[in-house]
């Protein structure tokens, strides 16, 4: 330095700097280090920053005031600069030599600026509004200004004149132009020319915002204050930034995967011959792909993470400082507020880059989410039907959302992987220095931790899975509940169901309850942990040496080390767990996008134009046939070409989840004509008039708000509308009835129909039309037998002949039920099925302020209100014990100073050990107590809300949409199982340790009281703008991301038909537009939790400076050990706050659902099931007499009455029938008797008894009842005939026999214990109907309701039961909701409604004989002349 300062200008002078009041740098450090450290850096960030600049071009900016001034002011700098050089030289020629250091620091300054100049304009042009490298620079250059602007004032002042007026004056000049260039790069230039931010309506502030803006997420504020005003809607989240969008990322990966793929299959041959060894075929890679498609973006995230990690271990130093300087009596007070202010300073930066590095990886994140589901949706559009049997739907729709999410959720970890073992080694480097070799105990203790945090983690998984099987369990059981609630009510059966429910319930409870031991157990460990540590590495530090003193630096610098170490130290082994499922996930993503694809190129030989039939027994290939045309079979061999564009009906029709009216255009443009004829032709045009929105009614998923002969007509009118070439229809009229099969067959297949002159190709089992098609195929076995005309192949009397003879006679019954089908065919509509909109999405209720306090009240009240003030003590006890202990360690330390060491180590140890493990203790004591409690709290509102539900009107279930109960009992009872409890604990954890860290705080510097307020306030501001807004975006999340799912489920299960009609990509872009749709919800919530971190650590990080600062005021009453106590848990304090204000918003997002289910426990009741003091008599009732006395009734209130005013009365062991047109009241007076549905006047007796005064199940369980749809639980078929076991063996054995059933039962290995799968799906329909019976035969009660099924049965069983009922309830009273006539004629009397009126009642014969109502149906039946 010598020789470029010269002799007279001393580098550095330690009186003049360090050891005095009033410090000033030396005129030679001011003139080199501090005038070339900012030039160094720009000259240092420049070639990588325009090398990024080249390649990121957003187009340029139009020249501004704003860039003018700043150009202006940045020439003025460089002259600024030049004229000291040009001064220098000047004196020169005087003869006056300086040293060099006046040529060289100008000149390098001046270039510099020169530099700045050229980014300013160079940035203008690449279209960068606000420049990071520019800011830092300038904030340097002023920051190292500021001390020759002090010393310079300083010299003036000791001085009579100032010796050097030029450069004096051109400094000052200097300092004013730098401050004014920060100020200035503090605002944003306008957005770039032709940018997308003019066109978006709504364009995200991020990137339009400036420098400063984006390090502190001052951009997100809007949208925060947005939300705490009032919830936010899907309208008003920002546009996705373009380079996140599907548009962009998908492709993206897309072509790296091509590129991986291409590499895979294109090894030359001859390597292959000399490697034959490798037989296997090299696997493309897509974990490769992935990462060159995302791991440049990834890795910033990686350079702030460095960054951060290596920020982190100053402040221990600084702690380090901070207490010695607190025990040097004659130190100057400014080291101390130099020291409190660098603490700030770092831990403020490490902050914003940690922040940094979080918004990166998450980014990134999201990036693969949004890459992986739209690969995987558009290979699942184009593999083949092999590759699909190899995964179902459920899950390619698991690799979306769960292996995706793994992905996600692994990004964010991925730099633990580096970053711990990095942070363990400073660590431990810096704790050597501190303590020497005593430290290894304490990391041997660390070590030991390990594996017994792995052992609960790997129990605690076993335990989930093990929870998981008993919730699916009991979900399914409960949605089959749901689904036969009617059927349950009718057999008075809800109590032996209830039981199986909560049986299920208690073994799910007991795991949860070995799930909370063990998480107490892990709690523990993980609090005990820094603190075994530090017990340990003192306890062997004092011990090992008598000279080993233990003083305030050495005890609380390893402290805070040692919380740094915990950290990484749990955080490893989550991130090897995390990593290993993600790569299991890899595996399954790369094996579902390497499946085989289709070539979609096809060429069939059917004469253009004509009708192809093509007929043949079930199972002998026919659909097959259709699909090798659509090119979805795997050809052996040959081929097949199809000219023209294709329409294809299939069989089981496919319907997607929109409007009537996008289901049948299916993307084609919107033609009212063509429209209104395809309608007409598909006779669809009655139905719209009873769907509730016309053809604008929103259809639910897979139609289910469409019986299935609309769907096929739907199907139909969907391939008419989209004008093909060639029409493949697979037996599109086997699902309807067969007058509208008439219908369609004329107006739109046959020679006749709107598709004459095209080419159509119909699988068929209908008979009737045969004889008007072209050609027919008979296929036997999947071969073509036969082919020709329909007069060819009946001469030839071959397999099609035979065919003819077994179907005929079928076809002609059928004809007969058609006609009565018809008349029933609109009852499958009960009113509310079809609301104008199906509600598919629940929607959370809106937790106000006022009732939240109530909900967290119920909550306690659940848990128990002693319970929770304990809970709450048990937690005030540990924090105290935590206090305690470090209390102690400070006294401990300040025995050092007082040279009081030796005698009573033993004894200081022993009170440290005992008041840490008290503190171990009380945290596992506190956290089983809670997790008791969260589990009776679990166990009550489930029994409630169960015991409601059991006991809910059927109305109730009429109105509202299973999946929403089921939601209830699935989602919300696991969140108040397993979210809840965790939240709680997190919650008073955080709170607590917040609490501790303030209590010590201010008893160590009182005067801190005074910042607390302030502090506090800004706290829960941001708390709350954050809470209100980040629970909104969840919610937004949430309802958004279902869609996505959804609709590659239908995707799925409809590829043929979206690739028949060549919807590809349009498709295609509905998903992407749906991930989209969810990313946009998704961003703001990462940038919330950026947000607030940013503002939350800043609150901390003051605390920090104010422990620090009030501790260098108070130095010298207070003892270093306070020092060190309050500041290192100042550190701490960050990290906590943090934490309480994610938890408080978990904790009121979470909360809602206890409010949900407690909504449901809450719904009005029936009657109740048993009144003790009008119990009916055992043998009630005994001869079956019933009475309706002027009886009238309603659905629901508001409605019409659906019976007015009947009066009858009928005797014991009548048959009676009931008849009447579709809504006649025919089904509501079945409903009446049970109570299913509550009298709106008048009376019903029966032997005597008013059945309105009794209970329901003593009312229920006396009368029999065949319902229409048969409906079977899943479980043994014993329990499907006797869930009570009220029978014996024998019993149930004879009714089965009655029922016709006993063949088929005794012939199954399993006898009575047969397993009825879900909804009986093992057994035929006819089977089901009969296990009905032989319910009925096993109860036997005198009166018996038979609701006839309607066309669905065939005439066998029908008969069967019949014949069963005239046998075996011949001296019962019989109801018989009759559908087909013959089956009644013989009945005692026939009862006729007409409108919820008594139109006839009279035996059939004198019926027939007054020509009514009834001889008109019995005349439509061919019963009648």
């Amino acid at each position: 330095m010598e020789r470029l300062c010269g002799p007279k200008l001393p580098f550095w002078v330690a009186n003049q700097t360090l050891h005095t009041d009033s410090p000033d740098l030396p005129e030679c450090f001011q003139l080199s280090v501090l005038s070339w450290l900012p030039c160094v850096y720009l000259w240092l960030a420049c070639p990588p920053y325009l090398f990024y600049l080249q390649r990121n071009n957003k187009g340029y900016i139009m020249m501004s005031i704003l860039n003018r001034v700043k150009t202006v002011f940045g020439l003025v700098l460089w002259i600024v600069c030049w004229t000291d050089l040009f001064s220098t030289f000047h004196e020169l020629r005087q003869g006056d030599t300086k040293p060099p250091i006046y040529f060289v620091t100008p000149l390098v300054v001046g270039m510099t600026m020169l530099l700045a100049l050229f980014l300013i304009q160079f940035e203008r042009l690449k279209g960068v509004q606000s420049s990071g490298i520019l800011f830092i620079f300038w904030f340097l250059s002023v920051l190292c200004a500021i001390v020759p602007f002090r010393s310079k004032i300083l010299q003036a002042k000791y001085q009579s004149e100032i010796s050097d007026k030029l450069r004096f004056t051109t400094f000052y000049f200097y300092f004013s132009l730098i401050v004014a260039e920060l100020i200035l790069s503090c605002f944003n230039e306008k957005p770039p020319l032709f940018s997308n931010i003019d066109t978006d309506p709504n364009p995200c502030p991020q990137s339009t915002a400036g420098f400063l803006s984006t390090m502190t997420f001052w951009w997100f504020t809007s949208m925060a204050i947005k939300g705490y005003k009032n919830p936010l809607e899907a309208k008003d989240l920002w546009s996705l930034n373009k380079r996140d969008s599907s548009e962009v990322v998908v492709p993206k990966l897309l072509r790296e995967w091509e590129v991986e793929q291409a590499k895979a299959h294109s090894s030359p041959e001859e390597v292959e011959v000399l490697l034959s060894k490798q037989k296997d075929p090299k696997k493309p890679s897509f974990l490769r792909s992935l990462i060159k498609a995302f791991g440049p973006y990834f890795l910033i995230g990686s350079a702030f993470k460095l960054l951060q990690d290596l920020i982190t271990f100053v402040n221990p130093q600084l702690l380090k400082l901070l207490i010695s300087f607190t025990k040097q009596k004659g130190a100057p007070t400014w080291w101390g507020y130099a020291l409190a202010f660098l603490m700030f300073f770092a831990a403020f930066l490490q902050t914003l880059i940690l922040h940094q590095h979080f918004q990166y990886c998450f980014v990134t994140g999201m990036r693969l989410r949004t890459s992986i589901i739209g690969a995987i949706y558009r290979k699942s559009l184009i593999i083949t039907n092999a590759a699909k049997r190899k995964s179902t739907v459920g899950e390619i729709v698991n690799l979306m959302s769960v292996d995706a999410q793994r992905f996600m959720d692994l990004t964010t970890f991925l730099n633990m992987l580096w970053s711990a073992p990095l942070q363990i080694i400073l660590a431990l480097y810096f704790l050597w220095q501190n303590l020497g070799p005593s430290v290894l105990a304490g990391v041997a203790v660390m070590i030991l931790l390990i594996p017994l945090n792995a052992a609960i983690a790997v129990k605690t998984r076993a335990y989930q899975v093990e929870q998981m099987q008993y919730k699916d369990a009991r979900i399914k059981l409960m949605n089959e509940i749901l689904n036969g609630i009617k059927v349950l009510k009718l057999y008075a059966w809800e109590s032996s169901f209830k039981d199986k429910v909560l049986e299920i319930r208690q073994k799910e409870l007991n795991v949860l309850r070995k799930t909370a031991y063990l998480g107490a157990l892990s709690t523990m460990a993980w609090t005990s942990a820094p603190f075994l540590v530090a017990l340990t590495t003192f306890a062997v530090y004092v011990t090992v040496d008598k000279n080993n003193i233990l003083d305030a630096e050495k005890a609380f610098v390893s402290l805070s080390l040692f919380n740094i170490l915990r950290f990484p130290l749990n955080m490893f082994p989550q991130v090897i767990s995390s990593i290993i499922q993600a790569s299991v996930s890899l595996k399954r993503i790369q094996d579902f996008l390497s499946h085989d694809e289709l070539d979609p190129d096809i060429n069939l030989m059917v004469p253009q134009g004509s009708l192809l039939a093509v007929v043949g027994h079930v199972g002998c290939g026919k659909s097959s046939l259709v699909s090798a045309l659509l090119g979805e079979m795997e050809k052996m061999e040959g081929d097949i070409s199809i000219r023209g564009s294709v329409a294809y009906v299939p069989q089981q029709a496919w319907i997607q989840n929109a409007t009537l009216r996008d289901n049948i255009l299916f993307g084609k443009a919107y033609n009212e004509q063509k429209y209104r004829c395809c309608l007409e032709a598909c006779a669809l045009t009655q139905d719209l008039e009873v769907l509730p929105g016309g053809d604008l009614t929103e259809i639910g998923e897979k139609g289910i708000n469409l019986s299935g002969g609309q769907r096929q007509r739907v199907s139909l009118a969907r391939a008419l509308y989209n004008e093909a070439d060639v029409y493949l229809l697979d037996d599109p009229l086997s699902a309807v009835d067969a007058h509208v099969a008439k219908h369609i067959f004329d107006h739109v297949i046959g020679p006749e129909g709107a598709l004459q002159g095209k080419t159509r190709i119909l699988v068929t089992h209908g008979i009737s039309f045969l004889p008007q098609v072209d050609n027919i195929v008979v296929m036997v076995e999947g071969r073509v037998s036969e082919m020709g005309s329909y007069q060819e192949l009946l001469k030839q009397n071959g397999a099609f002949a035979e065919f003819l003879r077994n179907y005929s006679l079928e076809d002609i019954i059928e004809e007969d039920e058609a006609t009565e089908a018809l008349i029933d065919d609109e009852e499958d509509f009960p009113d509310d099925a079809l609301s104008n909109h199906t509600d598919m999405v629940d929607n959370e209720p809106v937790v106000n302020e006022a009732k939240r306090h109530k909900v967290f009240w119920e909550y306690a009240k659940a848990v128990g209100p002693l319970l929770s003030l304990f809970i709450c003590f048990l937690y005030g006890c540990q924090s105290a014990a935590a206090i305690g202990a470090n209390v102690w360690l400070s006294q401990w330390t300040n025995d050092a100073a007082q040279n009081v060491t030796q005698e009573n180590v033993s004894m200081r140890v022993g009170v440290y050990a005992a008041l840490g493990m008290a503190q171990g203790l009380l945290v596992m004591v506190s956290s089983f107590t809670l997790a008791m409690g969260n589990i009776g709290a679990a166990r009550k509102l489930h029994y409630a809300l169960l015991d409601n539900k059991f006991h809910t009107p059927q109305s109730f279930f009429d109105t509202t949409p299973i999946g929403r109960v089921i939601n209830r009992f699935s989602k919300d009872i696991y969140v108040i199982d397993e979210a809840l409890p965790s939240t709680v604990l997190m919650f008073l954890g955080t709170f607590f340790s917040s609490l501790s860290t303030m209590i010590v705080i201010v008893t160590s510097t009182p005067i801190f009281a005074v910042v607390i307020a302030p502090l506090a306030f800004i706290y829960i501001f941001v708390q709350r703008f954050y809470v209100a807004t980040s629970r909104q975006l969840k919610r937004l999340e949430s309802v958004s991301r279902s869609p996505i799912y959804s609709h590659f489920s239908e995707t799925v299960t409809g590829t043929s038909i979206i690739r028949a009609y060549g919807r590809h990509n349009a498709f295609v872009l509905m998903s992407d537009m749906k991930v989209d749709e969810n990313q946009k919800s998704y961003y703001p919530g990462i940038v919330s939790n950026r947000w607030l971190g940013v503002r939350i650590e800043f609150i901390g990080n003051c605390i920090v400076l104010f422990a620090a600062l009030f501790a260098v005021i108070g130095k010298d009453k207070l003892n270093p050990g306070l020092v060190g106590l309050s500041v290192s848990y100042a550190l701490l304090v960050t990290m906590s706050l943090n934490w309480m204000v994610r938890m408080t918003s978990d904790l009121e997002s979470n909360i809602v659902a206890v409010e949900r289910v407690k909504e449901y426990s809450e719904t009005k009741t029936e009657a109740p099931w048993e009144v003790e003091d009008k119990k009916p008599s055992s043998d009630w009732p005994s001869q079956g007499n019933v009475e309706f006395s002027d009886y009238s009734v309603r659905y629901r209130e508001g409605l019409e009455l659906v019976l007015k005013n009947l009066t009858l009365s009928v005797k014991g062991g009548e048959k009676i029938g009931i008849v009447g047109r579709t809504g006649a009241g025919k089904s509501s007076m079945t409903l009446c008797l049970f109570r299913l549905l509550e009298a709106a006047g008048g009376e019903i007796t029966i032997d005597g008894v008013k059945i309105s005064e009794i209970g329901l199940h003593d009312l229920r369980s006396k009368l029999t009842i065949i319902p229409q749809e048969p409906v079977l639980f899943s479980g043994s078929l014993r329990m499907n005939l006797d869930p009570f076991e009220k029978y014996s063996d024998g019993e149930v054995w004879k009714a089965l026999e009655l029922s016709h059933l006993n063949k088929f039962v005794s012939n199954q290995p399993a006898k009575l214990e047969l397993e009825c799968s879900e909804g009986g799906e093992n057994l035929s329909v006819g089977q089901r109907q009969l296990v009905c019976l032989a319910r009925a035969l096993l109860r036997k009660t005198r009166i018996l309701i038979l609701d006839e099924a309607t066309a669905a049965i065939d005439l066998e069983t029908d008969d069967l039961i019949q014949s069963t009922i005239r046998t075996q309830f011949e001296d019962c009273t019989v109801f018989t909701i009759a559908h087909r006539l013959n089956t009644i004629m013989d009945y005692t009397r026939v009862l006729v409604l007409d409108k919820g009126q008594i139109a006839e009642f009279d035996t059939p014969t004198n019926l027939l004989f007054r020509r009514g109502i009834f001889y008109g149906m019995a005349k439509d039946a061919g019963l009648a002349q």
